[in-house]
């Protein structure tokens, strides 16, 4: 049975930099709150605040990523995350063994899915914040216009042949009223 799962996503290198681990693009993420359980996050500094901030887990690499993607999941991909992050949970987080994480691992892995009731390729970004009693997530969706899909950037260079087109020039000087 299909469903949806977050994907991590990188759309420029900046993960890679404001965070001590950045995810790889395409892993399977959850929210990853539960590692900031009994954390003061008023203790928190630089990346590792950020990742309290911002990030989202990946449950390959236990990697932080800032975005994730709506994705297509298979039941066997949802279940092979679920033994990945049980796996994780017991080698980095001292759960005492895969049937104690497992559990765990579902509740997570569920409430990753629960985020995607958005078409695929829906961006989702994630923000925390320490309420005193707890944590408080909240998130958002992104979504591409369809108007700026091609191309997916901030910029767009267009190749004009000086021969058909005729050049433009812009005296500066006497736009801002100066002569010299």
């Amino acid at each position: 049975m299909a469903m949806k799962l977050p994907r991590t996503i990188r759309l420029d290198p900046s993960d890679t930099f404001v965070y001590s681990r950045a995810a790889e693009p395409g892993e399977w993420a959850v929210t990853g709150s539960f590692l900031f359980f009994g954390v003061d996050p008023g203790s928190l500094s630089g990346k590792d605040r950020q990742a309290f901030r911002a990030g989202f887990l990946g449950v390959d690499s236990f990697g932080w990523s800032t975005l994730v993607v709506v994705a297509e999941a298979t039941g066997e991909e949802r279940a092979a995350v679920v033994e990945k992050l049980a796996a994780q949970l017991v080698a980095r987080c001292g759960a005492p063994g895969l049937e104690a994480a497992r559990p765990a691992a579902e509740e997570e892995v569920a409430f990753a899915r629960s985020l995607c009731d958005h078409p695929p390729g829906t961006l989702l970004a994630l923000h925390r914040a320490d309420e005193g009693a707890g944590i408080r997530e909240t998130f958002r969706t992104l979504h591409r216009k369809v108007s700026r899909l091609d191309p997916a950037t901030a910029f767009r260079f267009v190749e004009v042949d000086e021969e058909d087109e005729p050049m433009d020039e812009v005296d500066i000087r006497a736009l801002a009223g100066r002569d010299t």
